[in-house]
């Protein structure tokens, strides 16, 4: 089995869906323009999942491989959105239960 590594340099393409749009002095993206990036990304792997199975279903495409890639690309993106917003949720609820 060969490693799983995560890549971040900024020849990635991951790396390069990020907002590039510099907020402050600092000079950093702001949380929000990170946020609507991702979501951007996640809805843009989701209609080329459904672009990909339509393909598939009407015969222009033949490659199920690339089919089933894109479409797991998408579930796990989704699956990964869905944690980051249990987590800000949780957070949330956390900080609205502190003491004042």
């Amino acid at each position: 089995m060969s490693d799983i590594t995560i890549q971040n340099s900024p020849l990635s393409p991951e790396a390069s869906s990020l907002p590039t749009r510099k907020t402050g002095s600092s000079g950093a993206a702001s949380f929000g323009q990170i946020l609507e990036s991702s979501l951007d990304r996640v809805s843009q792997l989701q209609k080329e999942a459904d672009a990909s199975v339509s393909d598939l279903a009407t015969g222009q495409q033949t490659d199920i491989h690339k089919t089933m890639i894109a479409v797991e690309k998408a579930d796990v993106s989704f699956e990964l959105l869905m944690q980051i917003r249990n987590k800000l949720i949780a957070a949330y609820e956390q900080i609205m239960r502190m003491p004042v």
